[in-house]
């Protein structure tokens, strides 16, 4: 696929005015006191995995709605210090997957935990292990779609809350300097990871790469690949309810969480990314309210951006910030 988004010079520049709703803070402040009725840990539990390096914990912590949402709780073995923690986020129709899998960041000196993704997991990896139990709103089949008609009601409400009381939860495990929690991922888990530094005003770092739901009306324009293909496909049938899903879209447009973030900051974006378009992502790192950010850009590649050698310009990036 050649590049076929704006052109470098234009994408630095490229800072929109996106939409948001009057009662945009005030509709996240009320969903998150709400999820914080519940204390954040439900359960700890140690994982054997036969890895001699590291130690794993199968965590399961409240999320929206009090319910129940899993994840891999992993530091480097036989460390009993404060470490600097991660909230790693999955990408679109993945769970956590299998222990062990994601071993970057405690490789790296780092408690990580990898949230599990509700009512995901059917599509790529090893699966997840948590259900939604608050499926059945109006609107269509898949996560995307799920509840989009209204704002209350939409999937990407409850998962965003969810991400944030990751955050929540790995601050209360034992082992986490709660004052260096940073929040990484990318695609829909750089989307997420977003949302959280829009949302946690003492969160420590951002890494995302090729967040989802920045900018969603341009991406709705741009391409027709999933995830957005999906909210386009449902358009494409609810002929008359594109006014009732921009309004809930914009309660969950990665460009107004970025507004409000301040955390150091590192994006990753490849300029031939069909999924996750650049612009979409430079309107979300332009606005970006920190002045500590940093962007690579890989102008040949798509949405898989710099793979490996990004990852190592995240752990060298994160290193320094976290010193």
């Amino acid at each position: 696929m050649p590049a076929f988004d704006l052109p470098l010079p234009e994408l630095e520049r490229y800072a929109p005015e996106v939409a948001e709703p009057d009662d945009f803070d005030g509709f996240w402040t009320e969903t998150l006191a709400e999820a914080r009725t519940a204390p954040p840990v439900l359960q700890v539990r140690p994982e054997p995995t036969g890895l001699a390096l590291v130690d794993t914990w199968d965590v399961t912590f409240a999320g929206f709605g009090g319910a129940p949402i899993r994840a891999w709780y992993t530091r480097p073995a036989g460390t009993a210090a404060e470490l600097p923690a991660v909230v790693e986020f999955a990408g679109y129709g993945r769970g956590r997957g299998l222990p062990g899998e994601r071993l970057v960041w405690p490789a790296a000196g780092y408690a990580h935990l990898l949230m599990d993704v509700r009512g995901q997991g059917d599509q790529y990896g090893n699966g997840g292990d948590t259900p939604d139990p608050h499926r059945g709103a109006a609107g269509g089949h898949r996560p995307t779609t799920q509840g989009i008609l209204d704002p209350r009601e939409y999937y990407y409400r409850r998962l965003v809350t969810d991400a944030v009381r990751a955050v929540d939860a790995v601050r209360a495990l034992p082992g986490v300097d709660p004052a260096r929690v940073a929040a990484a991922g990318n695609s829909q888990g750089g989307g997420l990871a977003l949302a959280v530094a829009g949302l946690v005003p003492d969160l420590h770092a951002l890494l995302a790469s090729a967040p989802f739901l920045c900018h969603v009306e341009r991406a709705l324009a741009l391409t027709d690949a999933s995830p957005y293909g999906e909210i386009a496909q449902f358009l494409a049938v609810h002929r008359t309810a594109h006014a009732r899903v921009r309004r809930t879209l914009s309660y969950l447009d990665g460009v107004s969480f970025a507004r409000r973030a301040t955390a150091p900051a590192h994006f990753g974006v490849g300029l031939r990314d069909t999924v996750c378009p650049p612009s979409t992502a430079f309107a979300a790192y332009n606005r970006y309210g920190g002045t500590d950010k940093t962007v690579h850009v890989y102008e040949f590649n798509g949405h898989e951006g710099g793979e490996a050698l990004h990852t190592l310009r995240q752990v060298a990036w994160l290193a320094k910030v976290s010193t």
